[in-house]
């Protein structure tokens, strides 16, 4: 699951996001880029590519990618993902009290938003106090800036025309980097959140969408939108009101423009970078080796950042719950998934070193934890972090053990005779998870399981996921980083992306008699105490604890942890490439230089 790695980490998100692939393809299927070849060679710019329409154009109700808010919009600081530090960005400096309970930043002077109004303190307090702290917006960065076991929410005041301050009511570790959520723009965004539709609910909820003129959309980052065809291509301009300078006292960024073609197949992606039609592409363990050979006729140098920062699992819902009177899952299967004996039997018969061998050709590893193998925080195996090493003798133990019986057919029943059978959805068109998702299926046949995969157009996926709920189980990913905080709701049981067991989230229908185990309380509570110890070696136990639980108890059943690569043209100067960060992390500092 690498997201889209032309995506800026340094105005890296409070949330994990639910990833549409796991490796990122560019293509002009149903483009013409013939149409801006003149001006290509007038301006310096970057073409890649994203997977699939944006979802929308509000940086606070976004949740997934691909986004367009690593370009678009900054934090009041950002996190390096080369040396995990955070670095001064929309502010200057901050100062921490001594008891760890307020910050203040100073903010940049002359600071602009794209249509050339002033940038100022009063644009962070509307982006806290109206915006993500507003019950009213259903956001998922609400859910880090939560704090302790109170889940109180920090205040945010004006101190002065460049200073603002932020207070925590009981010490957060991960407070300061919480503040490189982007910021809003109040002069545009602020009659959208007072003025109420006529449901009652904010206009901002509605605002921006992707059917929005892309000028009228105020941003802060290196670049804004100029244009977007539905299914074709997203174009950004740079932004002339953005802050960054370089030694010399020159504008940043110095690429003019970047063109995101629109697409679906990462086969023709591929097909068009060779061509030279593309500056970029993801480079997927079955296109490794062409790749490879044609470096130096092709101009360009595959990157390796090693284990990237992301997961990628199956999940069995556990939910119990019901709507109007209906269970959402069959209670049948419903037992059988919320069965921890069941889940881990499911662990031990996926051979993940043979997925590892065939669908990613020997470029990754073996996953086995939430946290990403970068963290200080990781747990390994060699220091208790449980596996589960294919083994499928053991796999029909635990079922035996658990009451399943085997027919004449070898087929695995449970107690009143029920064939075991459900059915795994992924998104359609990744080969990757497509490769993974047969295999699985393949694996689980042989201590007699019958899966029936189904791969899905990526809306309807995610709409099942999400919102409906009718799911059996699901084979999917999440990006992760240095700070484990940064998943807090994918463990908290109220969490917006606490899908084995989800919640009703903003505007959907009430769920009855949805039970949440005592596991997910303690990985829980374990978070919440990780946020609040500031002694290293305790915030690792604590960690150490949390990813013990979660591979016990199997809510997500890892799988196998990709390297990070990508092909980059030999005519960008500046790339520092990072699995965090991917290739175009400091956009602002990259020159086209062929």
């Amino acid at each position: 699951m690498t997201f889209i790695k032309n995506l800026l980490n340094h105005t890296k998100r409070f949330f994990l996001i639910i990833t549409l692939l796991s490796f990122t393809g560019i293509s002009i299927t149903g483009c013409n880029l013939s149409q801006f070849k003149t001006n290509a060679t007038q301006v310096p710019q970057l073409v890649n590519s994203i997977l699939s329409d944006p979802k929308t154009f509000n940086y606070a109700l976004s949740s997934e990618s691909p986004n367009i808010f690593g370009y678009t919009y900054e934090g009041l600081i950002n996190q390096n993902p080369i040396t995990g530090k955070l670095e001064p960005a929309l502010a200057e400096s901050w100062q921490v009290s001594d008891d760890k309970s307020k910050i203040i930043f100073t903010m940049r002077e002359g600071l602009k938003w794209s249509d050339g109004k002033p940038l100022t303190v009063d644009d962070v307090v509307f982006t806290y106090n109206n915006v993500y702290l507003n019950e009213a917006i259903p956001t998922d960065i609400r859910d880090i800036l939560r704090i302790g076991k109170s889940r109180k929410f920090p205040n945010v005041k004006k101190l002065d025309q460049r200073r603002v301050e932020f207070s925590v009511p009981e010490p957060f570790r991960p407070f300061l980097q919480n503040a490189s959520a982007a910021i809003l723009p109040a002069h545009a965004l602020r009659k959208s959140i007072e003025t109420k539709d006529q449901d009652g609910k904010p206009e901002f909820l509605s605002k921006w969408g992707v059917d929005t003129p892309p000028a009228e959309i105020v941003v802060n980052g290196p670049y804004k939108l100029e244009r977007y065809d539905t299914s074709q291509r997203i174009i950004f301009r740079r932004n002339p009101y953005y802050w960054r300078k370089d030694d010399q006292g020159n504008s940043q960024p110095y690429i003019e423009r970047i063109i995101w073609q629109i697409v679906e197949s990462t086969d023709t992606s591929l097909l068009q970078f060779r061509s030279g039609g593309l500056d970029s592409v993801g480079v997927s363990p079955d296109y490794f080796s062409l790749l490879k050979v044609q470096e130096k006729q092709g101009n360009f140098q595959i990157y390796n950042g090693g284990p990237s920062a992301t997961t990628s699992f199956i999940s069995l819902n556990l939910n119990k719950g019901k709507r109007d009177g209906k269970p959402l899952v069959d209670p049948v299967k419903s037992r059988w998934f919320n069965t921890v004996e069941f889940r881990q039997a499911v662990a031990y018969a996926i051979d993940r070193q043979t997925m590892i061998n065939n669908t990613f050709r020997g470029l990754g590893q073996p996953q086995n934890s939430p946290i990403s193998v970068q963290s200080p925080y990781y747990l390994t195996p060699e220091k208790g972090l449980k596996v589960y090493n294919y083994n499928v003798e053991k796999a029909k133990e635990l079922l035996i053990k658990a009451g399943f019986k085997y027919n004449s057919r070898n087929l695995l029943e449970d107690q009143q005779g029920n064939q075991v059978r459900f059915t795994l959805l992924t998104n359609a068109g990744n080969k990757i998870r497509e490769s993974m998702g047969s295999q699985i299926k393949q694996d689980l046949s042989k201590i007699g399981i019958q899966v029936d995969f189904t791969p899905l157009a990526w809306n309807t996926f995610i709409d099942k996921l999400s919102n409906t709920l009718d799911w059996d189980a699901c084979l999917i990913g999440l990006t992760g980083g240095l700070e484990p905080n940064d998943g807090a709701n994918v463990w908290s049981p109220d969490g917006g992306l606490h899908m084995f067991n989800q919640k009703p989230q903003a505007g959907q229908k009430p769920i009855q008699g949805r039970e949440v185990a005592d596991w997910e309380v303690k990985i829980h509570e374990l978070y919440i105490q990780g946020a609040q110890e500031f002694d290293d070696g305790k915030v690792k136990e604590i960690y150490a604890e949390s990813q013990k639980l979660t591979q016990e108890y199997l809510p997500f059943i890892y799988l196998v942890n990709s390297y990070s690569l990508s092909a980059i043209r030999n005519r960008f100067q500046g790339i520092q490439y990072s699995a965090l960060g991917g290739a175009f992390w400091n956009i602002h500092e990259i020159k086209v230089i062929k």
